[in-house]
């Protein structure tokens, strides 16, 4: 049985920076989600806010009511430009922590590292879990060149921003791709990926420099030696040139991704939509950059975040006649149109009974 667990969005659960939130309303291997305390959105449905799909799970206006639904956990379900905590959301696990809820923490901001929370959490019994916190370095593992050696396909999941839903074209693909017959599993590089149930993997951004391609290493070979999955997926961070954080070479040339699904967003212009930080070069042009690393873009998936459904499709079909290569629509579609290359890449044919 999966522990429940109420999640903490702070009346963003509309926003971009709630994507954990978001990623655990979709699916969760790990917890049984049974509400969202966001004063915003109370009354409501997690599942309708997010993208007008009816879930189950309600959406309650505070603390109070949400530790009525009689959780065991309760996660910060938000993702904030430098993982800080939002204003009143420490106030609101202090709340959660007198009643012996336990906390699963996924920003920087170490809840282990406030003297207050620590004595509440021991008063009451409960535990805090800060999944950000990395592990001591004398544990964390520096690149080898045993996946030099590796035989199994590793495809990145990389975006040409942040935010634009790698993770979770990731495991749709992982989704698809299991239910055509295909063994696939995806290496997670965030705390959602480990709050969504993940088995393999590590956190990207709270790994000393030095051992990221190490820790990188490690989870695809752990992956590959106890899985033995036909094809490894990686879930991308951040952007190749995205200044804030650019990220993704380690996973082509530390990883040995050689083929890449890049996600984008057609109607996103600036890094972060902050146009001090400059334009997303165009498609074509990240493609090249890729190939520069030595991997190929397999496939296309767009975020179609202010796109109306015609929109979409126009952008679809636009981008699949410029590139000659498969365009997903992920949450509107799916993503079975990237099956068949899957397969190809792990040498297998297509399972006579799936039907995409």
């Amino acid at each position: 049985m999966k522990e429940t667990a109420i999640i903490l969005t702070a009346g963003i659960l509309h926003t971009g920076d709630a994507k954990t939130a978001h990623g655990l309303i979709r699916e969760s291997g790990r917890f049984q989600i049974i509400g969202v305390v966001d004063p915003v959105h109370a009354g409501s449905d997690a599942g309708e806010v997010l993208d007008g799909k009816h879930r189950q799970i309600p959406v309650v206006k505070d603390v109070e009511a949400g530790l009525a639904l009689e959780p065991t956990y309760c996660i910060v379900g938000v993702a904030t430009i430098g993982g800080y905590f939002p204003p009143a959301m420490l106030d609101d696990i202090r709340q959660v922590l007198k009643a012996g809820v336990s906390v699963v923490n996924g920003l920087h901001d170490y809840l282990t590292e406030h003297p207050d929370v620590v004595s509440l959490a021991s008063a009451s019994g409960a535990k805090l879990i800060d999944i950000r916190k990395p592990k001591p370095f004398r544990e964390l593992k520096f690149w080898s060149g045993e996946i030099l050696k590796l035989q199994t396909p590793v495809i990145a999941v990389m975006g040409t921003d942040c935010a634009l839903g790698k993770r979770t074209t990731a495991r749709l693909l992982v989704q698809e791709g299991r239910r055509s017959g295909l063994n696939v599993e995806m290496v997670y590089t965030g705390q959602t990926g480990w709050l969504q149930g993940g088995e393999y993997g590590f956190i990207f951004d709270s790994t000393l420099n030095d051992f990221v391609s190490g820790e990188l290493e490690d989870a695809i070979l752990q992956c590959a030696r106890e899985a033995q999955p036909d094809v490894i997926l990686l879930e991308g961070q951040s952007a190749l040139r995205n200044p804030s954080g650019p990220g993704g070479a380690e996973f082509l040339i530390s990883g040995q991704a050689k083929h890449v699904i890049l996600v984008h967003a057609p109607k996103r212009r600036y890094y972060e939509h902050t146009p001090e930080w400059g334009e997303i070069p165009s498609i074509a042009s990240e493609i090249e950059l890729i190939a520069q690393y030595g991997a190929t873009v397999i496939a296309l998936a767009l975020n179609t975040e202010d796109c109306t459904e015609a929109e979409a499709l126009e952008w679809k079909a636009q981008y699949h006649a410029e590139l000659g290569i498969p365009v997903l629509l992920p949450l509107e579609e799916g993503c079975a149109a990237a099956i068949p290359l899957l397969r190809t890449l792990a040498n297998k044919p297509l399972d006579e009974h799936y039907s995409s």
